[in-house]
């Protein structure tokens, strides 16, 4: 009789505790978003939008060549500002094993915001980024300390107020883990490299919730960049693009960082861009954030015609409704090309070429009259990209910035910032946008893709079906 009540009681202490998991993981799932956040900019009216790219590619001789330009425009707009400088980004850290000596983006725009500092005290600089850089509060980083004994506003994004894309692992941990914190004497290596510093088990425990602000952006009173490269050394050599623009949407950027920075525990008082009353331009420009994004880019798959064409250029594809819409508007007559890195390293470290490999083959096989593949010939690099060409008779629609195409970076789960410009075909944009896309299809002057077959003239069956496993149950980075 005893032995039948504690078993009774340990049945239902076990009752209980599956039934407060499973409400702190439908809560975190589905709980509000921070204000502020999923955001979506007015159309504004502008003259120009400048088209910038980072490319790694081989020339026709073998040789490794690296075409770099966006932290040069990043650094100029931090050297042209007067006012106020609001950076947000992601991978910032100079950590990375092995003898190759990449760029020293994190130090280098480190010492272009504190050397600004230093020259115009009365500017305000405000740098927002994501805890993986301190892998998750393990210790404190030299670059955010030295800006912070600047005089620069450091804001850490607080990640525990993102709804959770590893429901099941952190609905454990929310529960059970989150209340014993990170920091401590670290014993273990850290996963970002070798050299960096060790890390308590803590560290990776948070680390496995998965979950970022995977935005890449600066605004300042006279400027706005989006861009999908990140100050971080060990991606000093990733191909990457961005755009750069004027005008009043450099209020839209300032209002969705100060969203994060208010959520975050950051500051009180945000800088303040004051809008002209007057927009004429050619160009519509927009920004979007996060689930926004999904909405824009749903939308404009959907409403592509026959006679359209989509271009895409893109790390990582792996959301389900996105590879529908393409398939529908494949079957519609919409031509569709497409370059996809074959996500097979990341920091030197090997891949088995998930989530693109999977979700290629499955377009390749559904429509192979009007859907066209082509893969990224990557070495140590990554093809970064993240950005969609639509191409109608008289406008072209363009999305660009931070996010792949998986559920985790579209549908309100990381922080993430795009830009939508609408602009007539004739516009120097639309232009540079279309050269850029022909010169890595057709390999002008380099060698820049590869053909669909390179990769994929056998795709295991295997990878398939751990593909599915991974997104039925989220436990994955897409």
């Amino acid at each position: 009789m005893k032995r039948s009540w504690f078993l009774n009681k340990w049945m239902y202490g076990m009752y209980l505790i599956l039934l407060v998991i499973t409400v702190v993981i439908v809560y975190n799932s589905y709980k509000p978003l921070p204000e502020g956040t999923s955001f979506e900019g007015k159309v504004h009216r502008v003259d120009d939008v400048n088209f910038i790219y980072d490319l790694s590619y081989k020339d026709k001789s073998g040789h490794a060549q690296h075409e770099q330009r966006i932290f040069n425009d990043i650094y100029q707009a931090i050297e042209d500002a007067d006012e106020f400088i609001v950076i947000d980004m992601f991978l910032f850290n100079g950590f990375y094993d092995g003898d190759v000596h990449f760029p020293k983006l994190s130090k280098t725009l480190t010492d272009k915001l504190v050397a600004k500092k230093q020259a115009n005290p009365h500017i305000q600089i405000i740098f927002i980024t994501d805890e993986v850089n301190t892998t998750y509060q393990s210790y404190q980083l030299e670059e955010e300390k030295e800006m912070r004994e600047n005089g620069i506003d450091v804001i850490v994004t607080n990640l525990d107020r993102l709804r959770d894309p590893n429901p099941i692992y952190s609905g454990f941990y929310r529960t059970f883990l989150q209340w014993f914190g990170e920091s401590g004497y670290g014993w273990i290596r850290n996963p970002l490299a070798k050299s960096a510093p060790k890390v308590t088990v803590r560290s990776y425990l948070r680390l496995l919730n998965i979950k970022a602000n995977h935005r890449k952006l600066i605004a300042t009173e006279k400027t706005a960049l989006i861009t999908s490269a990140n100050p971080h050394d060990a991606s000093g050599y990733h191909s990457n693009i961005a755009f750069q623009m004027d005008g009043n949407i450099i209020s839209d950027f300032v209002e969705a960082e100060e969203a994060v920075a208010r959520f975050s525990g950051g500051l009180k008082q945000f800088p303040i861009y004051e809008k002209t009353s007057m927009e004429t331009g050619e160009i519509g420009v927009q920004l979007l954030t996060e689930g926004k994004i999904y909405k824009h880019v749903l939308r404009e798959i959907d409403a592509a015609k026959d006679g359209d064409h989509i271009w895409m250029a893109m790390f990582y594809i792996a959301d389900r409704p996105v590879v529908k819409a393409l398939t529908k508007a494949a079957q519609r007559g919409v031509s569709i090309h497409m370059i996809l890195d074959p996500n097979k390293n990341a920091f030197g470290s090997e891949k088995i070429g998930l989530p693109n490999l999977p979700v290629a083959a499955e377009l390749a096989n559904l429509d192979g009259e009007n859907i066209h593949i082509r893969w990224y010939d990557t070495e140590k690099e990554q093809f970064h990209t993240k950005l969609m060409f639509i191409q109608k008779p008289e406008e072209s629609i363009i999305i660009g910035g931070s996010t792949n195409y998986t559920e985790r970076n579209l549908d309100d789960y990381n922080l993430e910032a795009n830009v939508k410009i609408i602009t007539p075909t004739t516009a120097e944009v639309s232009k540079d946008v279309n050269a850029y896309f022909w010169r890595l299809w057709k390999n002008k002057d380099g060698i820049y893709t590869v053909d669909y077959e390179e990769y994929q003239d056998e795709l295991p069956v295997f990878k398939y079906i751990t593909y599915r496993i991974q997104k039925i149950f989220k436990f994955t980075t897409y």
